[in-house]
Parts: C-alpha cells; structure tokens; sequence
C-alpha cells in the first residue's frame, strides 16, 4: 500500500500557474503508474493527467493538453503537475492517484488502486 499527499493548491487568476505536488509514502514509489484525477462540483472524476513507472511515457486529456506537464522524481518519491494558463474550467479538486495495473499508461479512475484525498485549485475569472 502506498498512501499519497497532494499539495500546492490555492487561488490564482486566469492565465496563472500553479504546480502541485503529490509526496507518496509506504512503498516503492517506482512500481506505480501514476496519475492526476479532477473534480469540479456537481461533475464526476475527471482523468486530466498521466505518467509511466519510469516517467518516460505521459498522456493528457485533451482539455489540458499543452497546457499542463505531469512529472515525477522516483528517487524522491514525489509527482508533479504543472499548470499553465489556467482558465477557470479548471476549477476542481485535484487528486493524485497510483495504479499496480502492469500497464506503461493508465487512464481510467477504476485501474488506479491508491488515492489521496485532494487538493483545491480555484481559477477566478
């Protein structure tokens, strides 16, 4: 098991940036595939982001595509998702997720195995 940590949300203006961060804990931080989930009010789990076990591998939904960046440190246990240009669309909790699916990409919530318990990003208008 393997419980994760999502940090590095808060409040920014359209067009701003923001990079969050999930630190993971308990197991090795390399056998996961990795993934960024959102969730705005009302609406359901969005897959928004996703990073192989060795980071060489990443896939966007096409509403963020070019905009944001997912990465990871392996060595320091920790993913990334930098956010760039932000529209207010964006707005949504934002939850990092890790999958034992022996898949190179994972796209869909029911494969993830480990979730943490999100972070907000609020983009104003």
């Amino acid at each position: 098991q393997v419980q994760l940590v999502e940090s590095g949300g808060g409040l920014v203006q359209t067009g701003g940036s923001l990079r969050l961060s999930c630190a993971a804990s308990g197991r090795t931080f390399s056998s996961y595939a990795m993934g960024w989930f959102r969730q705005a009010p009302g609406k359901a789990r969005e897959f928004v982001a996703g990073i192989s076990r060795d980071g060489g591998r990443t896939t966007y939904t096409d509403s963020v595509e070019g905009r944001f960046t997912i990465s990871r440190d392996n060595g320091k246990g920790t993913m990334f998702l930098q956010m760039n240009s932000l529209k207010p669309e964006d707005t949504a909790v934002y939850y990092c997720a890790a999958s034992t699916v022996p898949a190179i990409l994972v796209l869909t919530a029911t494969a993830y195995d480990y979730w943490g318990h999100g972070t907000q990003v609020t983009v104003s208008s």
